[in-house]
Formats: structure tokens, sequence, C-alpha cells
């Protein structure tokens, strides 16, 4: 498994990813995608299945040293008043003394200031209870904004990206900053499975379109990837994917496949204005 480096965290490079799991697919999957060779896991409050991860994770034999865990502060808890206590939930559930990295999910949603939601998330490091902090799906305005105001080093921004949406402003502006990227929802939604281009290169590269979306991601300078799947058949391919380059033609040509109206998740009340997608 490569690493990726932002500050002073080794974050591995593909993440096994939980958003809408039940507890059964945890128990199933977790387990699995850890024999596989998965050390990152990503969970968050709002998904319900923090303890299921927990219980997998302790249950695994592995240190827990070297299994990355990643959280998310739902936005209900932003507030002083619920910040900390949220965060000890999370590290009950997680059977955790630490959260490796933990996210405020979304930038909407709460009318909490942001200097405040950055002071929780800062305390919450002072304390020892969180290694490292970033956000996810925030704009690159809001991304700055949150690095001004942030004593402790931001890590990761995590954001939709898949072939079909064309991230590179935001990805450039967080690599400016210093952060690495997660990306999640890199099959968007299945649409890859289908896509003449991928299935061509798949083929040449005897390998599976997951995988060649996945190398996609990873292939990219600072580009952690979430992979998320409920068969416990796809975990060991869905990780190996260090044992091959695409060439560059390869990577121009899937980065090609990025057209206008691609986004998939926008919730309203929660996604800030968005950063062109230049398609």
């Amino acid at each position: 498994m490569q690493t990726v480096h932002a500050g002073n965290a080794a974050i591995p490079a593909i993440g096994f990813g939980t958003y809408a799991m039940s507890g059964d697919d945890i128990y199933r999957t977790v387990p699995a995608a850890l024999r596989a060779g998965f050390r990152h896991i990503d969970t968050a409050q709002i998904y319900g299945n923090e303890a299921e991860v927990g219980d997998c994770v302790a249950a695994s034999g592995i240190a827990r040293s070297e299994v990355f865990l990643t959280t998310k502060v739902w936005v209900s808890n932003y507030s002083a008043r619920n910040f900390d206590a949220s965060v000890n939930e999370s590290l009950r559930k997680l059977k955790t003394d630490y959260i490796d990295l933990l996210l405020l999910h979304w930038p909407g949603g709460s009318d909490v200031p942001l200097a405040e939601q950055i002071g929780e998330l800062n305390a919450v490091v002072r304390a020892g209870k969180v290694r490292h902090i970033g956000v996810s799906n925030f704009n690159r305005a809001l991304m700055t904004e949150t690095i001004r105001l942030s004593a402790a080093p931001l890590v990761i921004n995590q954001f939709e990206y898949h072939p079909y949406l064309n991230q590179s402003l935001l990805i450039d502006s967080t690599r400016e900053a210093g952060l690495a990227v997660t990306g999640y929802c890199g099959m968007a939604v299945g649409r890859v499975f289908s896509d003449p281009t991928l299935k061509e290169i798949a083929a040449r590269h005897e390998k599976t379109i997951a995988q060649i979306v996945l190398r996609w991601l990873v292939q990219q300078r600072g580009v952690v990837a979430l992979s998320r799947t409920t068969r416990a058949d796809r975990l060991a391919e869905n990780i190996a994917v260090f044992d091959f380059e695409l060439d560059s033609a390869d990577m121009a040509a899937i980065h090609a496949l990025a057209t206008a109206g691609s986004r998939i998740v926008n919730p309203p009340g929660l996604a800030p204005l968005w950063d062109s997608t230049g398609a």
C-alpha cells in the first residue's frame, strides 16, 4: 500500500469507504477488507456505522497503529456545546482513544461560525483525541479561510472526484495549500462500468475497470481514493493497483471523459457554491 503525505500525516492511498453501509454490510465487508490489505477505513457520524467499524477493527487482530481511521463531524454537532461530546461519542463507538483524521463533513447546514468550528477542531487535536484534521466538500474559498483560521495544519479536503467530473481547479488549489485530496464516488455510481474508453484501457492492461479508475486516481499526485463495495470478492482486486501504471495517453483519455452536468453529490443546504469544473 502506498501512502500520501500531507503535513506530518501519512495516509494510505486507498481507503475503504463505508457510506450508506448497514451494520450487516460492515460486519461482512470490513473484516474482509482488512484481511485483503486495506489499512484506511473512512466513516462518518451521519453514516450510523461507526460502532460496527470499531467492532471490526478491534476484532481484527491488527495493531491500532496500523489502521488509519477517518470520521467526520456532522453539521448539527459543529457548535462548541456539541462538538467535543460528539467526538467523544465517535471515539467510544470506534473503540479507540484517538481518531487519525477528523473532518468537518459539509460547509452548509449550520449557523455556527466557521471560526468556532475550526476552534473546536483545534481543541480536539490539542486534547490528543485527534491526530489530523481536514474538511470535506469545501470549495476553494472556504478551504482557504479554514486554513487561515486554523492553528493546526489541515491535511485533507475530501470531495467527489471521478472521470466525468473535472475537479482540476479545486485539486490544484488543495495541493498548492499543502493538503492532499481524498476523492469519493470514484466509480460515478456505476457509470464507469459501461464506458467504452475505460473498457478498452482495462482490456489492454488486463485489469478491471474499477482497477483502472482507482489507478487513475492514485497515480495523480496527492490523491487518496476511496473504494466502496459490498462485494467481498472485489476487495483484493480493488487494492491491487500498485503493480502497474497508466501511461500519459491513458491518463489523458480518462481525464477527457469529463462532461458538464456530471456532479452526483450536491445536497441543497449542505453543499457550497461549487468551483467551476471547466466542463
